[in-house]
């Protein structure tokens, strides 16, 4: 920690496959701006030195490519929209989004990314924004999405071929089987349901697994029908009383078959798909310390690091 990330929300960590290696930077979106570390995440620095931008840039959303170690690109949601760097987060460039300028709450990236350059953006209130130019131009794509106030966005990892998202929103779940064309909605097992974090499983081509993390009905996890708006739902989630705010699966999931769910401001873990939490004991955080943002790009293990960021500004390695 440094004194310059003190007293200041964390909103979004993100973190390649080969952090905590020499050299490598991980990235920490914050209510004041965004801070890189290539030390494995002990220091951190001001990654918008070279950007001029006025006032601080509230930076609440992240992504990085996923080919990045080769890339090198990063793109970080702003209040205004989206900025991304070429050179892992040294030097950034300003987007082009139709007026007036969204604020941008939800990065997602397609896993095809090195031949599509496809990437879309989930804002506060409005929509969803599309950019097949890797980022340089935006396009909002809405037909069908009935409620603008996005909160989260999910990919399929088999994007290339069945072009799937979810969307969580204030009042519910929205999915589009087409690229962001044409959006439907998902029923869940209660209505206006405000859809906090979703995750989709790794090996989604084959079992079709999602899950749903909500304000006040806890966690569903379902397994989507060939038109992806039936989803046969389950109520899962025990030990989880809280808003849940992120949801994580391991790399490998559904082998291992863990889950990280930051519960309120208290990260639980789940070793069963989900069904039952317990709160993560490895942690050792103090006690005032309230969880914010988590990026584990090793999973959940032992020897994997994983960082966690604070509402204080404070981000550590556990």
């Amino acid at each position: 920690m440094t004194d310059s990330l003190v007293n200041d929300l964390i909103y979004a960590l993100a973190a390649p496959l080969r952090f905590g290696q020499a050299g490598v930077p991980s990235f920490a979106a914050r209510g004041n701006g965004l801070f890189r570390s290539i030390d494995g995440g002990r220091t951190w620095q001001d990654a918008y030195q070279t950007l001029v931008t006025g006032p601080a840039l509230v930076t609440s959303a992240l992504a990085l490519s996923p080919d990045f170690a080769h890339d090198r690109l990063v793109f970080a949601g702003v209040n205004g929209g989206v900025v991304h760097s070429k050179d892992g987060g040294q030097n950034w460039r300003t987007a082009v989004f139709p007026p007036p300028s969204p604020m941008v709450v939800s990065l997602v990236i397609s896993p095809n990314f090195s031949e599509d350059d496809t990437l879309f953006a989930g804002t506060a209130e409005d929509g969803v924004f599309i950019s097949t130019d890797g980022g340089v131009t935006w396009a909002a794509w809405n037909f069908g999405l009935l409620d603008l106030n996005v909160l989260c966005l999910v990919i399929s990892p088999d994007f290339a071929h069945d072009e799937t998202l979810y969307a969580g929103t204030s009042t519910g779940v929205f999915v589009s089987t087409n690229g962001g064309r044409a959006w439907r909605e998902v029923e869940l097992p209660a209505d206006l349901v405000a859809v906090l974090s979703l995750a989709i499983s790794p090996d989604f081509a084959s079992d079709r697994m999602v899950f749903v993390g909500t304000e006040e009905h806890g966690l569903f996890r379902g397994s989507a029908g060939a038109d992806q708006t039936e989803i046969d739902w389950q109520a899962i989630g025990t030990g989880l009383s809280d808003p849940i705010n992120t949801l994580l699966l391991a790399p490998g999931f559904p082998e291992p078959p863990e889950v990280l769910a930051l519960n309120g401001s208290q990260l639980c873990l789940s070793t069963d798909r989900g069904d039952t939490f317990q709160p993560w004991q490895r942690l050792n955080l103090p006690d005032d310390f309230e969880v914010m943002a988590a990026a584990a790009p090793h999973g959940f293990g032992p020897d994997a690091g994983v960082l966690v960021g604070g509402a204080n500004g404070d981000v550590r390695v556990v």
